[in-house]
C-alpha cells in the first residue's frame, strides 16, 4: 500500500466482524510496530494482545462504564446540545461518532483483537504511542480495522491491569487499548479542520502561511497547493 494512502485512509473502523486476524498478520503488525521510535532505544514497552472470550467477557463490563461515564461527565455538553439541535451538521458529526463509540463498547466482547500497550515510568504515553500508530498503520495496510480508545485506563486501571495480570510495583502504565478486526464499513479520507485552520508559525495566532482547503491524497490537491504557492511568490 502506498504510504499516503495509509496515512489518510486509516481513521477509527470501530464496527468489526467476528472473523479472527490471523497470526501471521499479528505478526507483521507487531514486527511493524517496534519498529518505531524509541526515546534512548530504550523500547520499554509491552504489547499484550488479547483474544481470548473469558479475558474480554472479564474486559467488556468495564468498557461499557467507562464509556458511560464518559457520555456522563466529559461529554454531557456535547451530548445535550446534540439533543436539543440533532439537525445541525456539527450535531449530526458527534452523533456518529457517539453511535460508533457505542456499537464497539456494547459489542466489546465480539470484537476478536485488543492490543493493550503498556511503557514503563512514562504516563505521557510519548515513548509508546509512535509504536501503537505504526502497528495501526501496518494493519491498515493488511486490511485490518482499528480504534484507539484510553477510556479503560481512566476510569478503570487497576481493575483492567489486574485482569490482564500486568505485574504491580514496576513502574508499568496502560497507554492505550486498541481494537482490531475486519471493518464492516469501508476506507475513506476522514473529513477534518483543515491543517491550515489548527495550526501556526513562530508565534500562536500567527498564519501558517499556506491553506489547503482540500486533502491533498488523492495527488489532486497537491497540484491547489503548488498553484498557491506559486501565487504567493509572484
Amino acid at each position: 500500500m502506498e504510504l499516503h494512502e495509509a496515512l489518510y485512509t486509516t481513521r477509527a473502523m470501530r464496527r468489526v466482524g467476528t472473523d479472527p486476524v490471523p497470526y501471521d498478520v499479528q505478526a507483521r503488525i507487531l514486527d511493524a510496530a517496534v519498529r518505531a521510535p524509541s526515546g534512548g532505544n530504550t523500547q520499554g514497552w509491552r504489547f499484550l494482545l488479547v483474544d481470548d472470550p473469558a479475558v474480554k467477557d472479564r474486559l467488556g463490563p468495564l468498557y461499557r462504564e467507562a464509556i458511560d461515564t464518559l457520555w456522563k461527565t466529559v461529554y454531557a455538553p456535547r451530548v445535550a446540545a446534540a439533543a436539543a439541535d440533532p439537525d445541525s451538521a456539527e450535531s449530526r458529526q458527534f452523533l456518529r461518532v457517539q453511535r460508533s463509540s457505542q456499537w464497539l463498547a456494547d459489542n466489546f466482547e465480539r470484537v476478536p483483537l485488543f492490543l493493550f500497550g503498556f511503557v514503563q515510568h512514562d504516563p505521557t504515553g510519548g515513548s509508546i504511542f509512535p509504536a501503537v500508530w505504526s502497528a495501526m498503520l501496518a494493519a491498515r495496510a493488511e486490511g485490518v480495522g482499528t480504534a484507539l480508545t484510553a477510556v479503560l485506563g481512566i476510569g478503570h486501571r487497576d481493575a483492567v491491569m489486574e485482569v490482564l495480570g500486568v505485574p504491580p510495583g514496576r513502574g508499568w502504565h496502560m497507554s492505550c487499548c486498541v481494537s482490531f478486526g475486519y471493518p464492516t464499513g469501508r476506507w475513506d479520507v476522514a473529513p477534518r479542520t483543515s491543517a491550515h485552520e489548527v495550526a501556526y508559525r513562530n508565534t500562536w495566532g500567527e498564519s501558517v502561511g499556506f491553506e489547503v482547503p482540500e486533502p491533498l491524497w488523492p495527488a489532486n490537491g497537491a497540484a491547489y497547493v503548488a498553484n498557491s504557492l506559486a501565487g504567493e511568490a509572484e
